[in-house]
């Protein structure tokens, strides 16, 4: 599954991504409306995590659920 596919299914992802990181609010997670750079950047802002390790992370979670 590509990111594209993610973007347009959001709605569906949106549980999955609030279960893989809990800390990111239903709030949070209208506002990255499936863009990717959002996602990475509230996860780093929310765990203090690099951006690498946030891109690492939204990677394995694709690899994940494709």
């Amino acid at each position: 599954m590509n990111w594209d596919q993610i973007k347009g299914q959001w709605k569906q992802f949106k549980g999955k991504a609030r279960e893989q990181w809990g800390d990111l609010t239903d709030d949070d997670l209208d506002k990255i409306e499936g863009n990717r750079e959002q996602l990475e950047g509230s996860i780093q802002e929310r765990y203090g995590k690099t951006k690498e390790q946030a891109r690492d992370e939204v990677d394995k979670w694709m690899k994940d659920h494709s």
